[in-house]
């Protein structure tokens, strides 16, 4: 189990977006992140016309690493870290570390 999956509200806790939050657009692998209007660059795009795609310089989210991102708690209004916790049905979900508050619903 993923401690940060997609659809997930996050903050960025360092780095030159730090302070931003933003939604988990994809989860790119193990240890990389896409959070929405967050990191963005700037690709110069060529045009494809077969695609219908124009040219010009388009904004992109690039992907971060888990490490500079972490889950939003609403209880604490910040980041917050997150760690498991097996209840009585056997079901494994996520908690926050300051205040046990269940995650996944």
């Amino acid at each position: 189990m993923q401690k940060i999956k997609k659809g997930d509200d996050v903050t960025v806790i360092t780095g030159k977006d730090k302070g931003k939050r933003g939604t988990v657009l994809r989860v790119v692998d193990a240890e990389h992140v896409i959070v929405e209007n967050v990191n963005i660059a700037r690709k110069h795009q060529k045009p494809n016309p077969q695609a219908g795609e124009p040219g010009g310089i388009v904004d992109k989210p690039m992907p971060m690493h888990v490490s500079n991102v972490a889950l939003y708690n609403p209880q604490t209004g910040g980041p917050d870290r997150v760690g498991f916790k097996i209840l009585e049905d056997g079901r494994k979900v996520r908690v926050f570390k300051s205040n046990g508050e269940v995650v996944d619903v």
